[in-house]
């Protein structure tokens, strides 16, 4: 905890249309501003800067700070709309790349475990799983297959696993991961996750969104688009 962030790369435009761009944000950069507005360096603050056109509200949906990978931001109010409409309604596909610091128990499962803000003020952004009163959550989660960088691994029990949200609340893949199996998580933290795990046992948070899915706005054709984890 108590991280300070800088991007370690450019932010890279991957598609670009009329209505909606695609991107690559790196890691340590902002998805959006944040308050007091435009007082923050971010993803959309960048875009704006390069596509001058853009009008209205870009955002349609956020990744962590620490969290790298693709994000899609609309160029006009309508496109907003649909878009912000489909990640609502569930619509979008979304495949998630994590490093976690132990191999699960089993191959593949889902986590549904509802989450809260966690009350304690010094806690802060932590997020929790709560039975009573959280949001209903979902995670799917298999293990990927692709082989392991010698780095990165830790004795042996280092595991990459492939994940695909079903609700996108704040934090919920690396609750999720943290959480103790007793109180419905997987029980093994993403490796670099400094707020649900150890501070030392990587020097970025591997999480990645690596595919996003949706459908191109007004129309009825499903888009994808990829970028490869790093690690």
């Amino acid at each position: 905890m108590g991280r300070l962030f800088s991007p370690h790369e450019e932010l890279t435009i991957l598609h670009q249309e009329d209505d909606f761009v695609v991107i690559h944000k790196p890691w340590g950069m902002r998805s959006a501003p944040g308050r007091p507005e435009n007082t923050h360096d971010s993803a959309e603050l960048r875009l704006r800067q390069h596509i001058p056109r853009a009008e209205g509200p870009m955002s349609v949906h956020r990744l962590d700070v620490e969290t790298s990978g693709l994000m899609v931001f609309a160029l006009n109010a309508s496109t907003q709309s649909n878009l912000s409409k489909q990640f609502q309604k569930r619509l979008v596909g979304k495949r998630y790349i994590a490093l976690v610091e132990h191999s699960p128990a089993g191959n593949q499962g889902a986590i549904e475990a509802p989450l809260v803000k966690d009350p304690e003020p010094t806690h802060w952004p932590r997020q929790k799983i709560c039975h009573d009163s959280g949001r209903p959550s979902r995670t799917l989660w298999r293990i990927h297959e692709r082989p392991i960088d010698e780095p990165l691994r830790q004795q042996g029990r280092t595991a990459r696993l492939e994940l695909r949200p079903e609700t996108g609340r704040t934090h919920q893949i690396r609750v999720h991961l943290a959480s103790p199996p007793e109180e419905g998580g997987l029980g093994t933290p993403i490796l670099g996750d400094t707020l649900y795990g150890s501070e030392s046992t990587a020097p970025r948070l591997c999480l990645h969104a690596e595919e996003l899915a949706f459908w191109r706005p007004n129309t009825d054709e499903w888009l994808k688009f990829e970028s490869p984890a790093p690690f």
